[in-house]
């Protein structure tokens, strides 16, 4: 049902859905697969473990915070850094107001970033801090 396929023709498992309406605040940690239609002021980081972890941001939701995940497909809104150790694909209402650090990038028509872009390789994986933001 919440199924869409990524980079490479692999399929995203979602886990859990945090629904349109919906606000969150404080930390979020999750693995396998996340939605977010809502509104999370906090954190967003994924518990990688034995696999990457994938992160989809509707284009009615928002984050304050920073972001640390394996994939990210982001039609929305973070403010906050964000570090995608796989594969970022921003759509095309997506909007970042923060330090990006990622592997492999997407970008889409209409998708902005406000910070900075850095590209982070396998032998570098250190990704932007909260603190730097």
């Amino acid at each position: 049902m919440f199924g869409k396929k990524v980079q490479g023709g692999s399929q995203a498992r979602i886990d859990s859905l945090i629904g349109v309406g919906t606000t969150v605040e404080g930390k979020v940690r999750f693995s396998g697969g996340l939605r977010i239609d809502g509104e999370v002021r906090g954190s967003v980081e994924s518990l990688a473990v034995g696999g990457v972890t994938t992160l989809m941001v509707s284009d009615q939701a928002r984050i304050e915070g920073a972001v640390a995940v394996g994939h990210l497909v982001l039609n929305g809104t973070i403010v906050g850094p964000v570090s995608v150790s796989e594969t970022l694909e921003m759509q095309p209402k997506a909007r970042i107001v923060g330090d990006v650090s990622y592997s492999a990038i997407e970008m889409h028509q209409g998708a902005v970033i406000e910070g900075r872009l850095v590209h982070v390789d396998d032998a570098q994986r250190e990704p932007i801090s909260s603190a730097e933001a």
